[in-house]
């Protein structure tokens, strides 16, 4: 793996960037583990699963997508994500993700947090509420409610990614 790229946020940030840069942190730290992997070591496994860091970044990818875009702005789901039938393949993402290379995946991802970026640059404020709302109620999310939540699914898939990285080439770290 390369230099560390990362920074930890500066203390005193207003908030709305304090999130933003705690989720870059851990964005950053997902493409650090699939660094300089082939398309053979993104699809491993390990003997208890079948997760893969190929699937990881592929569904990273999704949700960056599904909260930011789909849900807080409004807006459709961008390709590949815009044509799954969810219902009939719930783990799309994860089944289908050791047919892409990792350039392919990395460019999804980089670009699902470009979009995420701008969603949030756009806001008006951290209260700011989604166009979508929950599938059982209807509530609506806060942008604050988003960021954390992206914070937590991103830095548990970080954690998985560091096992998987390790049986793939014996990198460790962050």
């Amino acid at each position: 793996m390369s230099d560390d790229p990362r920074t930890d946020p500066a203390f005193d940030l207003p908030e709305a960037e304090m999130l933003s840069a705690y989720l870059d942190y851990h964005r950053l730290t997902l493409l650090m583990k699939v660094e300089g992997l082939t398309q053979a070591q993104m699809a491993q496994t390990t003997a208890s699963s079948s997760l893969t860091l190929g699937g990881l970044v592929k569904h990273l990818a999704l949700v960056e997508d599904s909260w930011f875009t789909e849900r807080f702005a409004g807006r459709p789901m961008p390709p590949p994500f815009d044509v799954i039938d969810w219902d009939a393949d719930p783990d799309w993402e994860f089944r289908t993700a050791a047919h892409d290379s990792p350039e392919w995946l990395v460019q999804r991802y980089q670009e699902s947090c470009d979009r995420s970026r701008a969603v949030t640059a756009a806001a008006t404020s951290l209260d700011q509420r989604s166009v979508v709302g929950r599938h059982e109620s209807g509530e609506l999310f806060t942008l604050r409610w988003i960021l954390l939540h992206m914070i937590e699914e991103t830095a548990r898939h970080n954690g998985h990614a560091d096992l998987l990285r390790e049986h793939a080439d014996g990198a460790t770290g962050e």
